[in-house]
Order: structure tokens, then C-alpha cells, then sequence
């Protein structure tokens, strides 16, 4: 099984085509479950109408699957809550 930390890292590497920022960073990420070789991956996008939104989806199931130890990803997209972006990630795009 791979570990929680190994999870995070590898969504580390998938970028926000719009924000170009990483998922994790975003603040996207609301969830991370294991059991066993499965994992269950609780999210949100920017805006319920995000374009990049089957896009990331699809990256987050092939480059989890991709572990040692994960032969399984399931991700669930809510928007509740709603996605807002921390005082630090304003800061960090340039909005404050």
C-alpha cells in the first residue's frame, strides 16, 4: 500500500491548467482514504463548470494507479464546500 505522504506527493505533480498551480496546493484535494490497494479521493475544482475538470480527474486515477500498492482510485467531486482559496494562495496568485 502506498503511504499517505507518497498520495500526496504524486498529486503534487498534477497542475492546474488554468491556475497552474498544483491540485494538493489548490486546496482541490478535501480527502484521502486507503484501504488495502484502493484509494478514495475526495475533491473540488475550481468552479463547477471547470473545463480542466475530466482532465485532472483522469491524471489523479493514472498517476495514483501508477504506485506500488495502489491497483484502484475512486474520486468523488463535491462542491460543498465550495472551493476558496486561502489568504496565502491569494497571495501566492497574485490576487492580494
Amino acid at each position: 500500500m502506498a503511504t499517505r505522504e507518497e498520495l500526496i506527493e504524486v498529486l503534487k505533480t498534477i497542475i492546474d491548467p488554468e491556475l497552474y498551480l498544483d491540485i494538493y496546493t489548490l486546496g482541490l484535494i478535501y480527502d484521502i482514504q486507503q484501504t488495502d490497494d484502493k484509494c478514495d479521493i475526495r475533491m473540488t475544482f475550481t468552479s463547477p463548470a471547470c473545463p480542466a475538470g475530466p482532465y485532472l480527474v483522469q491524471e489523479i486515477k493514472e498517476k495514483t494507479t501508477a504506485l506500488d500498492g495502489v491497483s484502484e482510485t475512486n474520486v468523488e467531486i463535491v462542491f460543498s464546500p465550495p472551493w476558496e482559496p486561502s489568504e496565502e494562495l491569494k497571495q501566492l496568485l497574485g490576487l492580494i
